[in-house]
């Protein structure tokens, strides 16, 4: 058992990849963003609660540190910050995405890298057909503003998000002195959502580009190397 003091064993149970994804299916790859500097940030320590169950879960996790991205757009994409999380998008096989609520709405910094992720590099779509899964933090009560925001988002990144999610109100007070998460509810929900999001990530695996191909492309490709091969001068 891995640093999980808040888990109940015999209610975790094991993910079944036989019962999910082909024979041999590698370890799915997972990304976490989060949206705040803050040097206690709350969807910080929500995401690093998050990648200790999908670790135990069996996934492989990066998390993305925002600090020093710039703005959107006022650098090359060559930037070091740029091209880091450019990498991790195309690493990965999905992602987890926590902000806190600001204005009733995610951060400029939880905006600001899901901007610099394009929609494509060259030939390669580097979002979709990915899972993933969204959460937010409050300050006060429970809202679902940023959830809702950031499934907006994905859906126009074409990535398959999880139907669970999570929001954890007054996040202030649902961590210790050693900055984990303190057993409740909340803490069950993230448990849901991460296992719902390896569930998920296994049964889309190898099945990616099926599952997102679209007769609309299909029909413009065929369009596009008819022009080409019927063109009558070179």
């Amino acid at each position: 058992m891995t640093d999980l003091p808040n888990i109940q064993r015999d209610a975790l149970q094991t993910i079944d990849k036989e019962r999910l994804a082909a024979s041999g299916a590698r370890a799915p790859k997972i990304l976490l963003l989060y949206g705040s500097l803050r040097p206690r940030s709350f969807s910080r320590l929500v995401v690093e609660e998050a990648e200790r169950l999908l670790r135990e879960f069996g996934a492989e996790t990066r998390i993305f540190n925002p600090s020093g991205l710039p703005l959107p757009d006022s650098e090359e994409a060559d930037h070091p910050k740029v091209a880091e999380l450019r990498e991790l998008a195309t690493w990965c096989d999905g992602m987890v995405w926590c902000s806190p609520e600001r204005h009733g709405s995610m951060t400029g910094i939880m905006k600001a890298q899901i901007d610099w992720i394009p929609l494509s590099l060259g030939a390669v779509r580097p979002t979709q057909g990915k899972t993933l899964a969204v959460m937010q933090v409050c300050g006060g009560s429970q809202s679902f503003n940023v959830v809702n925001q950031l499934r907006v988002l994905g859906r126009w990144m074409r990535m398959l998000t999880i139907p669970n999610q999570s929001s954890v109100a007054k996040a202030f007070l649902e961590f210790d002195d050693n900055d984990r998460m303190k057993p409740s509810s909340y803490y069950n929900r993230i448990v849901d959502v991460m296992e719902e999001l390896m569930k998920f990530t296994l049964l889309v695996q190898g099945r990616e580009d099926y599952l997102v191909d679209r007769y609309s492309e299909r029909v413009e490709s065929a369009a596009e190397l008819s022009k080409r091969v019927n063109q009558k001068e070179l």
